[in-house]
């Protein structure tokens, strides 16, 4: 039995590479041969970067306490709900649609590849438009499931549903077109490859106006104002979510290459892994050093802090400075989450640290180590201070994160401020010490294992 699975997934295999084999040997692709590599690329890389929902579930359901784990992990679920048909009926028509400099004005209620005419900012590639837009709704899903970790265990759910909403409408898809669907920043330059500032700052900035608003968990701060330390429920749920999510992120990534054709996207893969290794052990040895104890979970942000940050940058920077700038990334997001933690804010996903931070550096390195070479290759803006490039493109990075922060930071307070003073953002403290499990769903993600915490809690002291 082992041996014929064994023998179809090699016969599956050989399928898939077949066609670019035949390619290299028989010369130039034909018209058809290369769009059909190209979209087949790409939906595999949307396969991917849709997978990183899974690890988005593992963790935060890892991250938090167990009578919330069932509901942290059912909202992923819902974020590509809400993703999936708010991009479809107005956000890809904002991100990307014929428009003006702010936001895109046509493509609303997504009707198929016939509607091409309405996206010419995305005519640069020959990917079917169907599959262009699966891809961009799973990078606008990412962004949203980012936002669910700073509401995480007080938020109502009702909340996290209609800020979804118009997060997918109204604030990640104005982003978007700004520096992907030919607005003011695409206009002067700015290098986002794959969403440092466009999916991670955005969400992250979301996330932490939503973790402001919110205040912090009931207990997590003592009568003094230290931090408690509240342990997620499950430590090998997020190890497995991290490895995951780096796994998607070879979709994230090199998928935004759009095409396997002159192999570049290799590179992008090169960059993106060694950034990822260098933050998670970077991150593991600010936390030796800082607890006297090497810390998993600092890990495990250091390692997506490095892909948060490299994720603009993969396109273009050399291996070296991209083992550099995961380095910094992971080190620095651990420095960031522990000073936040003492300042008051109670990120339970270390959120703002790990994307919108990272986020942050990761804009900002291009400006200074992007090459002449891979500028050229990629074809927008210019190299970076550190190759000859001067200001000017470190510049327009800083302006696109400054541009991108004050814009989803304003908009995501008005739209919370007026839910807080309409219907409140938050449970009611009994529904937050029962968990929102069984406040919000009226059952425990570990039914059998809170009855027995329960009935424990209930048994009088002899």
């Amino acid at each position: 039995m082992k041996k014929k699975m064994l023998m179809m997934f090699l016969a599956m295999v050989t399928l898939m590479i077949y066609p670019v084999s035949a390619f290299a040997a028989e010369g130039p692709a034909t018209p058809d041969l290369q769009i059909g590599l190209d979209t087949a690329f790409t939906f595999l890389a949307f396969i991917l970067v849709f997978f990183m929902q899974a690890g988005f579930a593992m963790l935060e359901a890892g991250s938090v306490r167990m009578k919330n784990a069932g509901h942290v992990a059912g909202k992923t679920v819902l974020t590509l709900a809400i993703a999936s048909l708010c991009f479809w009926a107005l956000g890809f028509g904002l991100g990307f649609g014929n428009g003006n400099s702010f936001f895109g004005t046509t493509g609303f209620f997504y009707g198929g590849d016939t509607t091409a005419s309405s996206f010419e900012s995305l005519l640069f590639s020959d990917v079917t438009l169907n599959v262009k837009f699966l891809f961009q709704m799973a990078f606008a899903a990412v962004s949203l499931a980012i936002v669910s970790g700073g509401m995480a265990e007080r938020a109502k759910l009702s909340v996290y549903i209609i800020f979804g909403i118009l997060f997918s409408v109204v604030i990640y898809p104005v982003v978007a077109h700004w520096v992907w669907g030919g607005g003011w920043l695409a206009e002067l330059g700015m290098q986002d490859y794959a969403g440092s500032t466009v999916v991670h700052l955005t969400g992250a900035t979301a996330a932490v106006v939503a973790t402001i608003l919110l205040k912090p968990r009931l207990g997590k701060f003592n009568k003094e104002g230290k931090p408690v330390i509240i342990p997620g429920h499950n430590q090998v749920f997020t190890v497995l979510g991290v490895i995951i999510l780096w796994f998607g992120w070879f979709g994230f990534n090199p998928g935004s290459a759009l095409s396997p054709m002159g192999g570049f996207f290799g590179h992008v893969a090169l960059t993106t892994n060694l950034a990822a290794a260098a933050g998670g052990l970077a991150a593991l040895i600010a936390s030796w050093l800082y607890f006297g104890k090497s810390d998993i979970p600092a890990m495990l942000n250091g390692v997506l802090a490095a892909l948060v940050a490299i994720t603009g940058a993969c396109a273009f920077v050399e291996p070296w400075a991209a083992i550099l700038i995961g380095f910094v990334a992971g080190a620095f997001t651990f420095m960031t989450s522990q000073w936040l933690e003492r300042a008051g804010l109670d990120d339970p996903i270390y959120a703002f640290s790990v994307h919108g931070i990272a986020g942050m550096w990761g804009a900002i390195s291009t400006g200074l180590f992007a090459t002449p070479e891979l500028v050229e290759t990629v074809g927008v803006g210019k190299a970076g201070l550190f190759y000859g490039g001067g200001l000017h493109q470190l510049g327009v990075q800083a302006l696109g994160v400054i541009g991108t922060f004050a814009f989803v930071a304003v908009m995501s307070f008005i739209i919370l401020y007026v839910m807080k003073m309409v219907i409140g953002l938050r449970v009611t403290e009994e529904e937050e010490l029962m968990g929102l499990d069984i406040s919000e769903h009226g059952t425990y993600g570990y039914p059998e294992q809170m009855k027995l915490i329960t009935e424990s809690e209930s048994k009088p002291l002899k």
